[in-house]
């Protein structure tokens, strides 16, 4: 069985979310949440037959809320999270494909609404496993973009 290289990824990087049409968003990794979180608003659950989707609205750039973008995922699960502060809600939970770097694969999202947060997105551990190690002196060590968006990007 082949081992996959481990690479290092800084304490923040630009990833895609291409099925949700988010071709640019600042990801911060945070090694203390299992589970990443996308800031979402809008949420809109709704059924497709007998599928259980959810319709939401995001700001991918920060500081920016002119742009926003509409997404619609299947809902895999709900669940009770605990953020940072100990304080504890109930979110929909999406699976969709996350780029980074030269890398794209499955990973699990929570939604929740928090315009205070700096981040659109926090990248938690369950998806970095065995897949990247934490360089936190760093970053955008895989993205190669500046660190702001480039002009014409989402």
């Amino acid at each position: 069985m082949k081992k996959r290289k481990i690479l290092s990824v800084g304490w923040r990087e630009w990833v895609a979310l291409p099925a949700l049409g988010i071709d640019t968003l600042k990801a911060k990794i945070d090694t203390g949440a299992r589970t990443s979180a996308l800031h979402a608003f809008a949420l809109r659950p709704f059924k497709e037959g007998e599928t259980e989707k959810i319709c939401f609205d995001i700001h991918p750039l920060q500081h920016n809320t002119d742009l926003v973008v509409t997404c619609t995922a299947d809902i895999s699960d709900r669940r009770m999270v605990s953020d940072s502060g100990g304080h504890r809600e109930m979110r929909y939970v999406i699976r969709t494909p996350m780029t980074l770097g030269q890398r794209t694969w499955s990973v699990e999202i929570t939604l929740t609404e928090r315009d205070s947060m700096q981040f659109r997105m926090l990248l938690g551990r369950r998806a970095l496993r065995r897949r990247y190690l934490v360089d936190p002196g760093k970053s955008f060590i895989r993205s190669g973009l500046p660190e702001t968006s480039p002009k014409g990007s989402p």
